[in-house]
């Protein structure tokens, strides 16, 4: 029988899950939940004609609440996925997570 590597050959990639414990998984989940909300609130304060400025100072916030998510989860990755990875010998995921990096500081 063919594996789904067969036709799909980045499908591993895609397949890897994260194991985060559940305390991580609930802090992420809360943030982003609580970013969610930020979000809607601005989408309500430019439908009301907000004073431009007030909007910004928001979405500067909901920003950095982002950022420190991306922190959190970099973080976790960096210290289990990562570490794990490279002591399979896989170096592919430095390659990987710099990309990564140079993404979440553009």
């Amino acid at each position: 029988m063919e594996t789904n590597e067969t036709h799909h050959p980045h499908t591993h990639e895609h397949e890897r899950k994260s194991h985060h414990s559940d305390k991580v998984k609930a802090n992420l989940v809360s943030r982003l939940n609580r970013i969610e909300g930020q979000v809607r609130g601005v989408r309500g304060l430019i439908e009301r004609d907000t004073y431009c400025d007030d909007v910004l100072n928001q979405i500067a916030s909901i920003q950095s609440a982002l950022n420190g998510v991306g922190k959190l989860l970099l973080e976790h990755h960096m210290k289990s996925c990562v570490v794990e990875r490279i002591q399979e010998g896989d170096t592919d995921a430095i390659d990987e997570l710099l990309i990564t990096v140079n993404k979440l500081m553009k």
